[in-house]
């Protein structure tokens, strides 16, 4: 069975977790749900601010506000899913003793959330309608 496969299993079963490896520290287990809850709170943030765009710029051109709008809710998606994966590989590769896992997640996650407020910068700029 793949890895991801295996993963994804324990997104909806994390008790499994427990037949790997040896228990961590605690404090390193809980250092990674809170780390868990933080990426939550940018997916929550990141959907309140594509439907706030969408909901409170109504003079911005359409395609223009659906576009940002979009962007932002589909960013807030991919870091909720990918809160979880994260968790799951952290709690994982604590467990067996392996380095924690590398991710360009954030950086990519950053490089939208650039554009997204550069696009706000062009529209606070030159004006909403287009």
């Amino acid at each position: 069975m793949s890895d991801f496969v295996q993963s994804l299993r324990l997104w909806f079963a994390p008790q499994r977790i427990r037949d790997e490896g040896d228990t961590p520290d605690y404090r390193f287990s809980l250092a990674n749900e809170r780390t868990f809850l933080a990426w939550l709170r940018t997916a929550l943030a990141l959907v309140g601010g594509g439907f706030a765009v969408d909901q409170f710029l109504p003079d911005l051109r359409w395609g223009v506000r659906v576009g940002l709008a979009l962007a932002l809710l589909a960013a807030g998606v991919l870091c909720a899913l990918r809160a979880v994966n994260h968790w799951v590989r952290c709690e994982r590769a604590m467990r067996r003793g392996e380095d924690l896992p590398v991710s360009r997640f954030p950086a990519l996650l950053s490089l939208a959330v650039a554009v997204v407020a550069l696009a706000m910068v062009v529209v606070v700029l030159f004006g909403w309608a287009g």
